[in-house]
C-alpha cells in the first residue's frame, strides 16, 4: 500500500478515535416502557443527540418506578441521569419514609439539572360503568399498576375517600389495563403520567371511556397540586376534568464532571421548541418550573442558568 492511500486511512480512523474520545455517555433512567415519561425520555435523547451533534449520547433505561431510580444513586456511578418527584429526593437525603433502611450520605451527591412534564394522576373508567365521582368506586373493580406512583397514589385516595375495603384493587402491570378495561374485565384503572397520556389515549382509542373529576375538598385532603385536563384532551371526554398533579425533575449526581452536565442542560433547553412541536406536554415547561426542586443544581447546570440570567431560587445555588 502507497504511503498516499495509507495517510487518509490514518486521519479517518485518528477522526473516529477524537470523535470516540469527545463523545459523553449517559445512562438515563427514566420509567416502564408503556409510560408517557419513557416515551419522553426518548424524545429528549434523540434532541439531545441532535443538538450536540453526538456529542452527548443517551442510552434510555427502563424502570419500575422513581424510588427504584432514586434508589441506584447508591451504586451508579459516571453520568447517572435520572427522572423523580423532588419530594422523593427530599424524602431520601433525610433517610425517611421508603428510605429510612439506607444511608441518607449516599443520597447526598444528588444534584438537580432540569424540569419535564409533571405526573398527573387520571382515574379512567368504561363509559358504561355508572360510575361518576369517587364514590361511585364503592363495589367496583380498579387496576391501579404495580410499583408505581400512580399505584401508590390511587391507594392513597381510596383510604382517603372511604372506599378501603369497597373498591377491589387489582395490582397488575398497567400494560395489560387497556385491554381488560376494552373487554369488561375491569371497571376503571388509575395511571400517572402527563397528560395526554399514551395509554389512556389508546383507552379512548378502543373503548368509550369517562375521567373522574376531584372536587377541590377532595384535592385539598390529597395535599396535592391541582390541575384541569382541559375537555377534548381525549376521545369522548368532553368536561374539564379536576385531579391532581406532582412535579418531576431530573437528576444526576456530583460524579457527572461540570462541561457535561453544563452542555447537557444547554441542549435540553434549546431544544425544548422541537420537543413542544412532538407533544403538547412539554409547551408547560418554562424555566420558573426550576422552584420545583429543593436540591442544589448540579455546578454545570447552575453555569447554564447564569449564562442565560435565569432567576434561581437561593436554595438552589
Amino acid at each position: 500500500m502507497t504511503l498516499s492511500r495509507i495517510l487518509p486511512i490514518a486521519a479517518t480512523l485518528l477522526l473516529s478515535v477524537h470523535l470516540q474520545a469527545s463523545s459523553s455517555r449517559i445512562t438515563y433512567k427514566s420509567a416502564k416502557s408503556t409510560s408517557s415519561y419513557y416515551q419522553m425520555a426518548v424524545q429528549v435523547g434523540e434532541q439531545i443527540n441532535k443538538a450536540t451533534h453526538g456529542a452527548l449520547m443517551l442510552t434510555i433505561e427502563e424502570s419500575q418506578g422513581s424510588v427504584q431510580n432514586v434508589k441506584e444513586v447508591r451504586k451508579r456511578k459516571g453520568n447517572y441521569v435520572f427522572t423523580t418527584p423532588p419530594v422523593l429526593v427530599k424524602l431520601a437525603v433525610k433517610g425517611k419514609a421508603m428510605f429510612a433502611k439506607d444511608n441518607p450520605e449516599e443520597y447526598q451527591k444528588i444534584r438537580s439539572l432540569f424540569p419535564i412534564p409533571f405526573l398527573t394522576m387520571h382515574m379512567v373508567v368504561r363509559a358504561d360503568s355508572g360510575i361518576h365521582s369517587y364514590e361511585e368506586l364503592a363495589g367496583k373493580s380498579l387496576l391501579i399498576g404495580k410499583g408505581s406512583f400512580g399505584a401508590k397514589e390511587a391507594k392513597k385516595y381510596i383510604k382517603l375517600f372511604g372506599l378501603e375495603g369497597k373498591t377491589k384493587l387489582i395490582n397488575a402491570e398497567l400494560s395489560g389495563a387497556v385491554a381488560a378495561l376494552k373487554n369488561g374485565q375491569i371497571d376503571g384503572f388509575a395511571t400517572s403520567g402527563s397528560y395526554p397520556a399514551p395509554n389512556v389515549i389508546e383507552a379512548a382509542a378502543s373503548t368509550k371511556i369517562s375521567l373522574l373529576s376531584m372536587t377541590d375538598e377532595q384535592i385539598k385532603r390529597t395535599k396535592r397540586d391541582k390541575l384541569i385536563i382541559p375537555a377534548g384532551t381525549y376521545n369522548g371526554v368532553e368536561k374539564d376534568v379536576a385531579t391532581t398533579t406532582l412535579p418531576v425533575g431530573v437528576y444526576t449526581t456530583t460524579d457527572m464532571d461540570e462541561d457535561t452536565a453544563y452542555r447537557l442542560t444547554k441542549a435540553f433547553w434549546e431544544s425544548k421548541d422541537n420537543l413542544a412541536k412532538q407533544s403538547t406536554w412539554w409547551k408547560a415547561i418554562t424555566i420558573d418550573n426550576l422552584s420545583i426542586f429543593h436540591t442544589k443544581l448540579h455546578k454545570g447546570a447552575l453555569k447554564y442558568y447564569n449564562e442565560i440570567k435565569a432567576k434561581i431560587p437561593e436554595k438552589l445555588q
